[in-house]
């Protein structure tokens, strides 16, 4: 899966839950000898990002959202906001990435923390899509996902730290939080991020 070591360790925002996350302090692209391939996405599984840490503590904090609920973790990289869906109590988690090496970490995440993840789920009632909308190539598909789930009829929720390739029209802001994150990613100790609200 990744050459750089990786280390189990709480999540800043949600310490409740703990991830298997890089433990050097390195960017994404230096864990792909510096280069993007179009062939092979980026590990961006590897790390914590602020969206997913937003949607954790925001279910953490408010398990309504998806207790009993089928729930689905669109793009879910390291598995943070299905891993907090599921102890939230929600009925049935799955986690989906076009990087299968992402599914298997959030299934090895999952386990860390003691849940479960569902193979697959046709028909969701919450969908979580966290830290998306980070390229203008990926952010119209994601756009198109979203809204064909929410016409279905789930509910669906976005951690986004603005950046930069968000329909914000879409969306009503339901909270925002300060979320710790590291310097030698993001180029800054902290992101405002919101948790928004598919209209």
């Amino acid at each position: 899966m990744l050459d750089a070591p990786t280390a189990l360790r709480p999540v800043p925002l949600a310490p409740e839950i703990s991830l298997h996350l890089v433990d050097a302090p390195l960017g994404l692209f230096d864990l792909t000898g510096g280069e993007f391939r179009s062939d092979a996405p980026p590990p961006f599984w590897a790390f914590v990002w602020a969206g997913g840490q937003a949607l954790a503590r925001h279910l953490l904090d408010h398990p309504g959202e998806v207790a009993g609920r089928r729930v689905l973790d669109l793009a879910t990289g390291s598995g943070v906001a299905a891993i907090a869906a599921a102890r939230a109590g929600a009925a049935r988690v799955a986690a989906s990435d076009i990087d299968p090496d992402a599914v298997a970490a959030a299934r090895r995440n999952a386990a860390a923390n003691a849940v479960t993840l569902a193979e697959e789920l046709a028909d969701p009632e919450v969908v979580l899509a966290g830290d998306v909308y980070y390229s203008p190539r990926v952010a119209p598909r994601m756009t198109a996902a979203l809204r064909a789930y929410r016409r279905a009829g789930a509910a669906v929720l976005v951690g986004d730290p603005g950046r930069g390739y968000f329909p914000e029209r879409l969306f009503d802001l339901v909270t925002e939080y300060v979320v710790p994150v590291p310097e030698h990613l993001e180029e800054t100790g902290e992101l405002r991020t919101g948790v928004w609200r598919m209209r």
